[in-house]
Protein backbone atom coordinates (compact mmCIF):
# COMPACT_ATOMS: atom_id res chain seq x y z
CA UNK A 1 0.00 0.00 0.00
CA UNK A 2 2.72 2.48 1.11
CA UNK A 3 1.67 6.13 1.52
CA UNK A 4 1.16 7.94 4.82
CA UNK A 5 -0.59 7.21 8.10
CA UNK A 6 -1.31 10.26 10.26
CA UNK A 7 -1.71 9.73 13.99
CA UNK A 8 -3.00 12.40 16.34
CA UNK A 9 -0.74 12.36 19.38
CA UNK A 10 -1.14 13.57 22.93
CA UNK A 11 1.40 12.83 25.67
CA UNK A 12 -1.02 10.44 27.40
CA UNK A 13 -1.64 6.69 27.54
CA UNK A 14 -4.30 7.09 24.84
CA UNK A 15 -1.77 8.90 22.66
CA UNK A 16 0.77 6.12 23.12
CA UNK A 17 -1.93 3.56 22.26
CA UNK A 18 -2.65 5.41 19.01
CA UNK A 19 1.02 5.62 18.01
CA UNK A 20 1.63 1.97 18.90
CA UNK A 21 -1.14 0.71 16.65
CA UNK A 22 -0.38 3.21 13.89
CA UNK A 23 3.22 1.95 13.89
CA UNK A 24 2.00 -1.65 13.54
CA UNK A 25 -0.26 -0.62 10.68
CA UNK A 26 2.55 1.34 9.00
CA UNK A 27 4.92 -1.61 9.30
CA UNK A 28 2.33 -4.02 7.90
CA UNK A 29 1.55 -1.81 4.89
CA UNK A 30 5.00 -0.29 4.28
CA UNK A 31 3.64 3.20 4.98
CA UNK A 32 5.25 6.29 6.49
CA UNK A 33 4.10 7.16 10.00
CA UNK A 34 3.33 10.86 10.55
CA UNK A 35 2.98 11.69 14.24
CA UNK A 36 1.20 14.99 14.79
CA UNK A 37 0.46 17.26 17.72
CA UNK A 38 -2.09 19.98 17.02
CA UNK A 39 -1.80 23.11 19.15
CA UNK A 40 -4.63 25.63 19.60
CA UNK A 41 -4.30 28.71 17.43
CA UNK A 42 -2.94 31.61 19.54
CA UNK A 43 -5.86 33.84 18.59
CA UNK A 44 -8.30 31.34 20.14
CA UNK A 45 -6.62 31.11 23.52
CA UNK A 46 -7.55 33.40 26.40
CA UNK A 47 -4.69 32.17 28.58
CA UNK A 48 -1.76 32.39 26.18
CA UNK A 49 0.82 34.80 27.59
CA UNK A 50 1.82 37.63 25.24
CA UNK A 51 5.53 36.76 25.53
CA UNK A 52 7.05 36.45 22.06
CA UNK A 53 8.88 33.24 22.91
CA UNK A 54 5.90 31.36 24.28
CA UNK A 55 4.88 29.82 20.96
CA UNK A 56 8.45 28.62 20.43
CA UNK A 57 8.56 27.02 23.88
CA UNK A 58 5.24 25.31 23.24
CA UNK A 59 6.38 24.01 19.86
CA UNK A 60 9.67 22.76 21.33
CA UNK A 61 7.80 20.87 24.05
CA UNK A 62 5.49 19.31 21.46
CA UNK A 63 8.46 18.25 19.34
CA UNK A 64 10.03 16.68 22.44
CA UNK A 65 6.86 14.69 23.15
CA UNK A 66 6.69 13.48 19.55
CA UNK A 67 10.36 12.49 19.58
CA UNK A 68 9.72 10.36 22.68
CA UNK A 69 6.76 8.71 20.96
CA UNK A 70 8.76 7.97 17.80
CA UNK A 71 11.59 6.49 19.89
CA UNK A 72 9.14 3.80 21.05
CA UNK A 73 8.25 2.71 17.51
CA UNK A 74 9.98 -0.22 15.76
CA UNK A 75 13.19 0.58 13.90
CA UNK A 76 11.72 -0.49 10.55
CA UNK A 77 9.04 2.22 10.65
CA UNK A 78 9.87 5.52 8.95
CA UNK A 79 8.33 8.25 11.11
CA UNK A 80 8.04 12.01 10.73
CA UNK A 81 6.97 14.61 13.29
CA UNK A 82 4.47 17.41 12.74
CA UNK A 83 3.47 20.28 15.02
CA UNK A 84 0.57 22.34 13.72
CA UNK A 85 -1.58 25.21 14.93
CA UNK A 86 -5.29 24.95 14.17
CA UNK A 87 -8.72 26.00 15.38
CA UNK A 88 -9.26 22.48 16.70
CA UNK A 89 -7.32 19.23 17.08
CA UNK A 90 -9.59 17.51 14.57
CA UNK A 91 -9.32 20.31 12.02
CA UNK A 92 -5.53 20.25 12.16
CA UNK A 93 -5.41 16.48 11.73
CA UNK A 94 -7.77 16.50 8.72
CA UNK A 95 -5.78 19.28 7.05
CA UNK A 96 -2.51 17.38 7.53
CA UNK A 97 -4.03 14.11 6.29
CA UNK A 98 -5.34 15.87 3.18
CA UNK A 99 -1.98 17.55 2.50
CA UNK A 100 -0.13 14.24 2.73
CA UNK A 101 -2.78 12.24 0.91
CA UNK A 102 -2.87 9.96 3.93
CA UNK A 103 -4.45 6.53 3.77
CA UNK A 104 -5.57 6.59 7.42
CA UNK A 105 -5.99 8.98 10.31
CA UNK A 106 -5.43 7.31 13.71
CA UNK A 107 -6.65 8.48 17.13
CA UNK A 108 -6.76 6.96 20.60
CA UNK A 109 -9.65 6.51 23.01
CA UNK A 110 -10.98 9.34 25.14
CA UNK A 111 -9.95 9.71 28.76
CA UNK A 112 -11.77 7.45 31.17
CA UNK A 113 -12.04 4.38 28.96
CA UNK A 114 -11.03 1.03 30.42
CA UNK A 115 -8.42 -1.26 28.92
CA UNK A 116 -9.52 -2.92 25.71
CA UNK A 117 -12.45 -0.55 25.27
CA UNK A 118 -13.30 2.35 22.99
CA UNK A 119 -14.53 5.73 24.12
CA UNK A 120 -15.38 8.62 21.82
CA UNK A 121 -14.36 12.08 22.98
CA UNK A 122 -15.11 15.45 21.41
CA UNK A 123 -12.09 15.30 19.08
CA UNK A 124 -12.99 11.86 17.75
CA UNK A 125 -16.63 12.81 17.31
CA UNK A 126 -15.58 15.89 15.34
CA UNK A 127 -13.31 13.75 13.17
CA UNK A 128 -16.12 11.32 12.42
CA UNK A 129 -18.18 14.23 11.09
CA UNK A 130 -15.43 15.95 9.11
CA UNK A 131 -12.74 13.57 7.88
CA UNK A 132 -12.61 12.53 4.24
CA UNK A 133 -10.08 9.76 4.90
CA UNK A 134 -10.66 6.59 6.92
CA UNK A 135 -10.42 7.17 10.67
CA UNK A 136 -8.90 4.46 12.87
CA UNK A 137 -10.31 4.31 16.42
CA UNK A 138 -7.82 2.67 18.78
CA UNK A 139 -8.97 1.14 22.08
CA UNK A 140 -7.20 1.71 25.38
CA UNK A 141 -4.29 -0.66 25.98
CA UNK A 142 -3.20 -1.12 22.35
CA UNK A 143 0.34 -0.17 23.35
CA UNK A 144 0.54 -3.41 25.36
CA UNK A 145 0.39 -5.55 22.21
CA UNK A 146 3.80 -6.59 20.90
CA UNK A 147 4.88 -4.57 17.84
CA UNK A 148 5.73 -7.74 15.92
CA UNK A 149 2.05 -8.78 16.14
CA UNK A 150 1.36 -6.52 13.20
CA UNK A 151 -2.04 -6.90 11.52
CA UNK A 152 -3.29 -10.49 11.35
CA UNK A 153 -6.90 -10.36 10.13
CA UNK A 154 -9.54 -7.91 8.95
CA UNK A 155 -13.15 -8.29 9.96
CA UNK A 156 -15.47 -6.21 7.79
CA UNK A 157 -19.05 -5.54 8.83
CA UNK A 158 -21.12 -5.99 5.68
CA UNK A 159 -24.40 -4.12 5.32
CA UNK A 160 -27.32 -4.76 3.01
CA UNK A 161 -25.60 -3.06 0.08
CA UNK A 162 -21.93 -4.17 0.15
CA UNK A 163 -21.14 -2.64 -3.22
CA UNK A 164 -22.73 0.74 -2.55
CA UNK A 165 -19.70 2.38 -0.97
CA UNK A 166 -15.93 2.13 -0.70
CA UNK A 167 -15.86 -0.34 2.18
CA UNK A 168 -15.09 -3.51 0.20
CA UNK A 169 -12.50 -1.68 -1.91
CA UNK A 170 -10.79 -0.33 1.21
CA UNK A 171 -10.87 -3.76 2.83
CA UNK A 172 -9.32 -5.43 -0.21
CA UNK A 173 -6.58 -2.79 -0.40
CA UNK A 174 -5.61 -3.22 3.26
CA UNK A 175 -5.79 -7.02 3.10
CA UNK A 176 -3.58 -7.07 0.02
CA UNK A 177 -1.05 -4.64 1.49
CA UNK A 178 -0.82 -6.44 4.82
CA UNK A 179 -1.11 -9.93 3.33
CA UNK A 180 -3.86 -10.98 5.74
CA UNK A 181 -7.21 -12.80 5.43
CA UNK A 182 -10.65 -11.18 5.59
CA UNK A 183 -13.61 -12.20 7.72
CA UNK A 184 -16.93 -11.00 6.33
CA UNK A 185 -19.43 -10.33 9.11
CA UNK A 186 -23.15 -9.76 8.77
CA UNK A 187 -25.25 -8.43 11.64
CA UNK A 188 -28.39 -8.26 9.52
CA UNK A 189 -30.61 -10.71 11.46
CA UNK A 190 -29.62 -9.22 14.84
CA UNK A 191 -31.24 -6.48 16.91
CA UNK A 192 -34.75 -6.86 15.48
CA UNK A 193 -37.57 -4.83 17.06
CA UNK A 194 -39.59 -6.81 19.66
CA UNK A 195 -42.66 -6.73 17.44
CA UNK A 196 -40.70 -8.35 14.61
CA UNK A 197 -38.90 -10.93 16.69
CA UNK A 198 -40.32 -14.10 15.15
CA UNK A 199 -38.62 -17.25 13.92
CA UNK A 200 -39.83 -16.61 10.36
CA UNK A 201 -38.33 -13.12 10.25
CA UNK A 202 -35.05 -14.35 11.71
CA UNK A 203 -34.81 -17.12 9.12
CA UNK A 204 -35.54 -14.64 6.33
CA UNK A 205 -32.95 -12.27 7.76
CA UNK A 206 -30.34 -14.99 7.91
CA UNK A 207 -31.01 -15.98 4.31
CA UNK A 208 -30.68 -12.36 3.20
CA UNK A 209 -27.46 -12.00 5.21
CA UNK A 210 -25.98 -15.01 3.47
CA UNK A 211 -26.87 -13.51 0.08
CA UNK A 212 -25.19 -10.23 1.01
CA UNK A 213 -22.09 -12.02 2.29
CA UNK A 214 -21.86 -14.04 -0.92
CA UNK A 215 -22.08 -10.85 -2.97
CA UNK A 216 -19.41 -9.16 -0.87
CA UNK A 217 -17.16 -12.19 -1.19
CA UNK A 218 -17.55 -12.08 -4.96
CA UNK A 219 -16.44 -8.44 -5.00
CA UNK A 220 -13.16 -9.22 -3.25
CA UNK A 221 -10.13 -10.06 -5.43
CA UNK A 222 -9.59 -13.69 -6.36
CA UNK A 223 -7.03 -15.42 -4.22
CA UNK A 224 -7.77 -13.36 -1.12
CA UNK A 225 -8.44 -15.66 1.82
CA UNK A 226 -11.93 -15.00 3.16
CA UNK A 227 -14.25 -16.42 5.75
CA UNK A 228 -17.88 -15.54 6.40
CA UNK A 229 -19.92 -15.38 9.57
CA UNK A 230 -23.49 -14.38 10.32
CA UNK A 231 -23.65 -12.98 13.85
CA UNK A 232 -26.29 -14.40 16.18
CA UNK A 233 -27.77 -12.91 19.32
CA UNK A 234 -30.70 -10.87 20.56
CA UNK A 235 -28.77 -7.61 20.15
CA UNK A 236 -25.81 -6.38 18.15
CA UNK A 237 -23.78 -6.00 21.34
CA UNK A 238 -24.52 -9.60 22.33
CA UNK A 239 -23.73 -10.95 18.88
CA UNK A 240 -20.42 -9.09 18.71
CA UNK A 241 -19.47 -10.26 22.20
CA UNK A 242 -19.62 -13.89 20.98
CA UNK A 243 -17.03 -13.31 18.26
CA UNK A 244 -13.37 -14.16 18.72
CA UNK A 245 -10.85 -11.36 18.23
CA UNK A 246 -7.18 -11.84 17.45
CA UNK A 247 -4.65 -9.46 19.06
CA UNK A 248 -3.65 -8.24 15.61
CA UNK A 249 -7.17 -7.90 14.24
CA UNK A 250 -8.86 -4.77 12.92
CA UNK A 251 -12.54 -4.15 12.21
CA UNK A 252 -13.65 -2.14 9.17
CA UNK A 253 -17.06 -0.49 8.94
CA UNK A 254 -18.63 1.89 6.47
CA UNK A 255 -19.86 5.29 7.51
CA UNK A 256 -23.57 5.96 7.82
CA UNK A 257 -25.57 6.55 4.65
CA UNK A 258 -26.68 9.78 6.29
CA UNK A 259 -23.12 11.09 5.99
CA UNK A 260 -22.23 13.54 3.26
CA UNK A 261 -20.26 12.09 0.32
CA UNK A 262 -16.60 11.49 1.24
CA UNK A 263 -17.35 12.28 4.87
CA UNK A 264 -17.65 10.05 7.89
CA UNK A 265 -20.51 9.52 10.28
CA UNK A 266 -20.70 6.60 12.68
CA UNK A 267 -24.04 4.86 12.16
CA UNK A 268 -26.04 3.18 14.92
CA UNK A 269 -24.88 -0.34 14.08
CA UNK A 270 -21.19 0.64 14.10
CA UNK A 271 -21.70 2.58 17.33
CA UNK A 272 -23.19 -0.50 18.98
CA UNK A 273 -20.30 -2.62 17.72
CA UNK A 274 -17.82 -0.12 19.10
CA UNK A 275 -19.08 -0.75 22.63
CA UNK A 276 -18.06 -4.41 22.40
CA UNK A 277 -15.08 -4.80 20.08
CA UNK A 278 -11.68 -4.85 21.74
CA UNK A 279 -9.62 -4.18 18.59
CA UNK A 280 -9.10 -1.06 16.45
CA UNK A 281 -12.01 -0.02 14.25
CA UNK A 282 -11.49 1.65 10.86
CA UNK A 283 -14.40 3.82 9.69
CA UNK A 284 -14.39 4.25 5.90
CA UNK A 285 -16.11 7.15 4.05
CA UNK A 286 -19.08 5.93 2.03
CA UNK A 287 -17.70 7.26 -1.27
CA UNK A 288 -14.31 8.04 -2.73
CA UNK A 289 -13.07 10.71 -5.13
CA UNK A 290 -12.84 8.09 -7.88
CA UNK A 291 -16.47 7.04 -7.41
CA UNK A 292 -17.63 10.66 -7.48
CA UNK A 293 -15.64 11.40 -10.65
CA UNK A 294 -17.25 8.41 -12.37
CA UNK A 295 -20.79 9.29 -11.29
Amino acid sequence: MSGHIVVGYTATKAGRDAVAFAARLASATDAVLDVAIILPSPDRSVITPPAAGYDRVLRDQAQHWIAEAIDRTPADVVAHSHVRWAESFAEGLVELADELGAAYLVVGAADGSSRGRHSLGSTTSELLHSSDVPVVLVPRGARKIAPETGVTRITVAVGTRPGADALITATAALADAAGVPVRLLSLLPVDLPPTADTAAIRIAGTNRAEEVLAQARAELPEGLATDVVVASGDTIQEAVSYLDWQPGEVVMVGSSRLAQPRRLFLGSTAAKMLREVTVPMIVVPRTTRVEEDQS
